[in-house]
């Protein structure tokens, strides 16, 4: 499935499907299939996972307005994808503020044949460990899709905005694209804390671009407060074996990270480029994977790099 790259290593890679600004190491997003797969052939990938147009429903603001553009962006996106459909792996968005509307748009695209399930995150939706998000959960679990979870900014742009000089501005913004990633710690650890993948033990969850450094630390952190005063949430193992089990995330450059893969599971890695994104590593993904993977074993290197996506999307056995 994977084509062997300029280092001698195959691989697959995961895309984000959201524009970024044209740069050094990025490019406008395009709908042109063809110049895609161009710019693929240039980075010797195989094979992208699109995510969707992301943090378009906050810019909106309007939960109805966000759900009916949620819908003509999956009408879009099955047409993308089936064109090449063992190289363009598309994920249906779903809308956050309505759970029946989102629930009814999983069923929907399930069948119409996408391939994996991404919701919208923001900073006012309801926490994970709700129960409001139960039916939610039920309908993943019932269409076998994987769902995915973006990394999202640390604070609104609104508040960003607020800085009174341009150096504060500058500074809001180190820290939201120096800490973004996160949160995501927040909705693991409410998948886990909530019972949720205990529940539903066949759910596949996938945190994009995520980075990977915090994730030792964060099952380790778990494993401790379960066993030192949470056994009473109904969990039947340890927090650290729901990850191993159910759960992987994406990187494209995580120096800290690739020294732990042992503490995570290198079969719960896929490795990324983040493109089109100007903080992406296109078109030098041979680069970054030769300086991050260098010390591995080859057979590792490619699990992370190809074979974990392949088998996990159903492009390899």
């Amino acid at each position: 499935m994977a084509r062997t790259a300029p280092t001698g290593r195959a691989r697959t890679e995961r895309r984000s499907g959201w524009s970024g600004a044209s740069a050094r190491r990025g490019k406008s997003s395009s709908p042109d299939r063809t110049r895609r797969l161009k710019d693929m052939e240039m980075d010797g990938v195989q094979a992208e996972v699109i995510f969707g147009i992301l943090g378009a429903a906050t810019r909106l603001n309007d939960h109805e307005a966000a759900k009916e553009m949620f819908r003509i962006y999956n009408d879009w996106l099955v047409d993308f994808c089936r064109h090449y459909p063992d190289r363009q792996i598309g994920l249906a968005c779903l809308p956050y503020g309505d759970i029946d509307a989102a629930v009814a748009e999983i069923h929907r695209v399930a069948k119409m044949g996408l391939r994996g399930l991404e919701l919208s995150c923001s900073w006012d939706m309801e926490p994970m460990w709700h129960p409001v998000w139960e039916p939610l959960w039920k309908a993943v679990n019932d269409v076998n899709l994987p769902l995915h979870f973006h990394t999202f900014p640390s604070v609104p742009a609104s508040v960003r905005e607020k800085a009174p000089t341009p150096l504060a501005k500058r500074a809001a913004l180190f820290t939201g694209v120096s800490a973004f990633q996160m949160n995501l710690i927040n909705i693991l650890a409410a998948l886990i804390g909530a019972a949720v993948l205990e529940r539903y033990p066949n759910l596949r969850v996938v945190f994009g671009e995520s980075g990977i450094g915090w994730i030792p630390y964060a099952l380790d952190r778990m494993d401790f407060e379960w066993e030192d005063r949470f056994r009473d949430l109904g969990l039947t193992m340890k927090p650290s074996d729901y990850w191993r089990r159910q759960c992987k995330a994406t990187f494209q450059f995580d120096r800290i990270g690739t020294r732990m893969i042992d503490e995570m599971g290198a079969e719960t890695l896929m490795w990324a480029s983040d493109y089109p994104h100007t903080d992406g590593v296109w078109p030098e993904s041979s680069k970054y994977i030769e300086e991050q993977f260098g010390h591995l074993p080859a057979d590792v290197v490619r699990k992370i790099t190809c074979e974990n996506a392949g088998k996990f999307y159903g492009l390899m056995k």
